[in-house]
């Protein structure tokens, strides 16, 4: 019964994390313009609720120097927007902020182009049955006109 209390808090600090991080982030916080657009994703705290890994990524594509450049300024702005969540999460220890891009969107595209690859391969293998079923009709069709003639 305890863990499961457990599992509950942290459900619902991961949600309340995500929703105020977010918030303080839209408003400007940490006046930073590496981090306008970004989009907290997801929020996995610990069991203890030490840490908290905050899943990040940017409205936009972003190339790897600029993810790179978000995760260091939210790294930077950890220890104020930790101060700031402070009021919402009302528990003696405030989760450290560990900072991480989101990659979900971007496997996800890439299984999709996959699917999608392989979607075409079976299309065009169906053809190419689709046409020999055909040569052989045709070589089938004219094996019996020979016979006859």
């Amino acid at each position: 019964m305890n863990h499961r209390k457990k599992l509950k808090r942290s459900d619902r600090v991961n949600e309340t994390l995500r929703k105020e991080l977010s918030n303080l982030l839209m408003r400007g916080t940490l006046r930073d313009p590496r981090v306008e657009g970004v989009v907290v994703s997801a929020v996995k705290v610990t069991e203890d609720l030490s840490q908290a890994r905050v899943y990040v990524r940017l409205l936009q594509d972003a190339a790897p120097h600029e993810r790179e450049a978000l995760i260091e300024a939210l790294e930077g702005g950890a220890g104020i927007l930790r101060r700031a969540i402070a009021p919402a999460i009302r528990a003696k220890n405030i989760p450290e902020l560990r900072f991480y891009w989101d990659d979900s969107v971007d496997h996800g595209l890439r299984m999709e182009a996959i699917f999608h690859e392989l979607a075409e391969e079976r299309q065009r293998r169906e053809l190419s049955d689709d046409d020999a079923d055909e040569g052989d009709e045709d070589a089938t069709t004219q094996g019996d006109h020979e016979v006859e003639g």
